[in-house]
């Protein structure tokens, strides 16, 4: 066991609303180069702290070392790119079409704003929402997926390290979220949410977003193939491949989640895949010889191996792989040949977040 972490009762969300809602004036009126300097100061703790930052992401979500630090890397550039952005809010000033006024367009923060972010990503993810909502004067309640609490209570103790006043960011993991989520969008307090997630929950909550008017941004799935055409140069397509394969272990809705090979190079581009990934190294990031990590929980484990399997028993050709490890979270890296079009392998997202 890692850790134990307090799960929010829904009484405590809606306590969460009710501190940004009591923050949100005063942050909103906090100058822009102050709302600047704040992140910029959480950008340089992360910094300093970088390499404590994706231990815990290894310990946490399983990723390998290289995917944890190269995640802290980028989740920290958000910080330092809105510390940044805080001073440049634009606005406009024209005379009016009749020439008898001058009109000024000026924006303000839109309020209270709930941040729902994903497992795959836990701190890249958490601070793309978090520091371009408060850099525009925005308080927050963040919610986080429930596999990764940790990474999320250390960004949020990050921010009040660096002085970001009480009230103006908020941590909430209700399990089960739905029902929470949905009480926090019917408060009309809350004026924007920010998810990233699945298709059918961005569905939801769009519904949920729609009585209360809620200004809502959406990230959903993602299942996108990759296409090797006659032309390709096969020692580069492999390469690229099996890194936009295998980023993040393959849980990343930009990731390459099945090949289409024409014919004339399929059997090249497996040998050479098969090849590639036989320098596959499975195992804890707590080793950073290993280039595979583990999913983030058993469930998700049996969830792909359910799925090679049920792709084998319809015709499915095994050329390596296709086993779970029984020290944890791992599965090999697989590759499976003659998948069928429109199979469950093919439909499913790897990496599906709630």
């Amino acid at each position: 066991m890692l850790a134990r972490f307090a799960v929010a009762t829904e009484r405590d969300c809606l306590d969460a609303v009710d501190a940004a809602a009591a923050a949100q004036e005063s942050w909103a009126a906090t100058a822009p180069r102050e709302r600047g300097e704040l992140l910029r100061t959480a950008y340089d703790i992360l910094t300093a702290e970088v390499e404590e930052f994706a231990s815990l992401m290894v310990r946490e979500n399983g990723k390998s070392w290289a995917d944890a630090l190269g995640e802290a890397h980028y989740a920290k550039e958000f910080f330092r790119w809105f510390a940044e952005e805080a001073v440049r809010v634009p606005g406009d000033y024209r005379l009016s079409p009749a020439g008898d006024k001058r009109i000024v367009v000026d924006r303000q923060p839109i309020g209270v704003s709930l941040l729902i972010t994903p497992w795959n990503f836990p701190a890249a993810m958490a601070t793309r929402k978090l520091a371009p909502a408060l850099a525009a004067g925005c308080a927050t309640v963040l919610k986080p997926a429930a596999e990764t609490p940790l990474t999320a209570a250390y960004l949020v103790e990050v921010l009040r390290r660096a002085g970001v006043p009480d009230g103006v960011v908020n941590l909430v993991t209700p399990v089960p979220p739905g029902p929470a989520v949905r009480r926090m969008l019917d408060r009309p307090e809350v004026r924007k949410l920010s998810f990233t997630g699945s298709t059918e929950v961005g569905r939801e909550l769009l519904r949920g977003c729609a009585d209360t008017v809620v200004h809502a941004s959406m990230e959903l799935g993602g299942n996108a193939p990759l296409l090797v055409l006659p032309g390709a140069d096969l020692e580069l397509t492999v390469r690229e491949a099996v890194l936009a394969k295998l980023r993040n272990g393959g849980a990343a809705c930009t990731a390459a989640n099945r090949f289409y090979v024409h014919a004339s190079l399929h059997e090249e581009f497996v040998a050479r895949m098969d090849a590639a990934l036989a320098e596959v190294r499975v195992g804890p990031g707590t080793d950073r010889r290993h280039t595979l990590g583990a999913l983030v929980s058993l469930a998700e484990r049996d969830k792909v191996a359910a799925l090679v399997d049920a792709a084998v028993a319809q015709g499915a050709t095994l050329v390596r792989g296709g086993h779970a490890r029984p020290d944890g979270a791992f599965y090999e890296a697989t590759l499976l040949t003659g998948v069928t079009h429109g199979s469950p392998l093919t439909r499913t997202e790897i990496f599906s977040a709630r």
